[in-house]
């Protein structure tokens, strides 16, 4: 009785410890890079992002403009090596804040990208309606082969 009492903390032991380094893991494999309220196109969609000179043409609109021969005061985020780089246009929205803060979880499977985002609060009362096409950038280890992005909201 001893051993199987032993054993079984063994065993939790060993399944909450591996639960930790999932979520490590999944931390090192994907970087949410810049995220807006505008400037996305009107359908959704995902393209993958090929190199440096692309990543900044598509976020330079979204840190403000500088002034021509004056040194930008702007921090853009790295263009990452070895990661495949993301950006998902979520399409268009008539009110709310749909800008996403967080990726929880990404994972491939039948060629398809999940990616677990927050579900976005609900507020009450009367809202403007305002046309908004959030966008954001993400990484993903470079081994990931996908052909399409779907959108996981979970709480």
């Amino acid at each position: 009785m001893k051993s199987l009492i032993i054993a079984c903390a063994v065993l939790f032991m060993g399944c909450a410890s591996t639960s930790s380094q999932k979520s490590s893991v999944m931390q090192q494999s994907t970087e949410l890079l810049v995220s807006e309220n505008q400037g996305g196109t009107d359908a959704p969609g995902f393209k993958i992002i090929e190199d440096e000179k692309d990543f900044r043409n598509i976020i330079s609109g979204s840190f403000g403009i500088s002034e021509p021969g004056k040194e930008s005061y702007i921090k853009y985020p790295q263009f990452p090596k070895n990661k495949k780089v993301v950006v998902y246009n979520l399409g268009t929205f008539r009110s709310g804040s749909h800008k996403i803060e967080e990726i929880k979880n990404i994972s491939v499977k039948n060629k398809i990208l999940y990616v677990e985002v927050p579900a976005g609060e609900p507020s009450g009362g009367m809202e403007i309606q305002v046309i908004s096409n959030p966008w954001f950038i993400f990484t993903v280890p470079a081994d990931y082969q996908f052909n399409s992005v779907e959108l996981k909201y979970s709480k």
